[in-house]
């Protein structure tokens, strides 16, 4: 049987691990050395790198060559710094999830305190801006609605509010002086930042006159005196109630009668007359038509009824309207 040749051994491995002899009879075996023989040391050439100086294009000693494959343990460990760094920051997350969900109410709360805090400091500054500061303090007076009431005589009896702030404005003196004008019905202020006063007035309007001894007086819906007159005024019928005053029964149906009627009928009286609330009378401009009014009652109804019996007559028909009953108006001619 013949021997299966051996290998030719390379030069490396010779060198390495020594000759490897056959399993020939008779031959000796030579023993590799049970470490890692060292090669010798040779002495770098001139312009070769110095041992520990990694040559160009080699990496370092200690770094793994390019395409090395890294040993497992070593991915291990870094496998396992990694998911112990993500552990610590999903733990931090979750810590930091959980104080918020714990202290949620009284974040809300605090939030809360802090806003009606924010609220009420606000308030107070625009408060103390609007009481103590000069950029807010009354200078100017305006009237307007005047007609019979002196403006330039209401400006100067509320002249004493004059360098108070708008928010410190006494009302109840105001209402005191303006009280001195009888012809004032009612009043309405009105402020006008940043020093202005605005005295909206409602003069009392005349309903009629009357005659007292030598004069004629203009009286209102109430009863005061609007104006004298030594002429009668025109525009307003003449008013008689015999010895009854302007707080008797008989002004005040006079009165109501004159207020139900329309602007186009109003403008036609020219005397009215009562002494009772149920004897209501007056006569028309013109050729003196007369209209028997009755009591003051279902006087809205009384008006229309007349205002249309009226624009049926001629102008110049002396005739007396009945309307005391006015479901059957009575015509008569005088």
């Amino acid at each position: 049987m013949t021997t299966p040749e051996p290998e030719p051994e390379t030069t490396e491995k010779r060198r390495l691990f020594g000759r490897r002899s056959t399993d020939a009879p008779g031959a000796t075996r030579t023993t590799a050395p049970s470490g890692p023989v060292v090669p010798p040391t040779a002495t770098p050439a001139q312009g070769t790198p110095a041992q520990g100086t990694p040559a160009q294009g080699r990496p370092a000693q200690g770094t793994p060559a390019p395409g090395r494959r890294v040993p497992a343990a070593a991915q291990t460990e870094r496998s396992a710094r990694r998911e112990l760094a993500r552990a610590a920051r999903a733990r931090k997350r979750f810590e930091k999830d959980e104080v918020k969900r714990f202290t949620r109410r009284s974040r809300s709360r605090r939030t809360v305190w802090l806003s009606v805090g924010g609220v009420f400091v606000v308030l107070g500054a625009l408060l103390a801006v609007a009481v103590f500061s000069p950029l807010l303090a009354l200078r100017t007076v305006q009237v307007d609605g005047a007609s019979r009431v002196s403006a330039a005589e209401v400006q100067e009896a509320v002249e004493s509010q004059l360098g108070t702030s708008l928010a410190l404005i006494d009302y109840g003196t105001i209402t005191d002086q303006l009280a001195k004008f009888p012809l004032i019905r009612s009043y309405v202020t009105e402020l006008v930042p940043p020093n202005t006063l605005v005295i909206h007035l409602v003069e009392r309007a005349p309903v009629g006159a009357v005659v007292n001894g030598a004069e004629f007086e203009l009286l209102d819906p109430a009863g005061i005196v609007v104006q004298t007159s030594e002429t009668r005024p025109e525009g307003v019928p003449l008013i008689d109630v015999g010895t009854e005053d302007a707080d008797s029964v008989a002004y005040r149906s006079v009165v109501e009668v004159l207020l139900s009627l329309p602007a186009e009928l109003l403008a036609q009286v020219d005397t009215i007359s009562a002494t009772t609330k149920d004897n209501v009378t007056f006569s028309l401009r013109g050729v003196g038509q007369t209209v028997v009014w009755g009591s003051s009652d279902r006087s809205d109804y009384k008006a229309s009824v007349l205002a249309g019996i009226v624009a049926q007559q001629e102008p110049d028909a002396l005739v007396e309207f009945d309307v005391s009953a006015p479901g059957s108006v009575v015509v008569t001619p005088r």
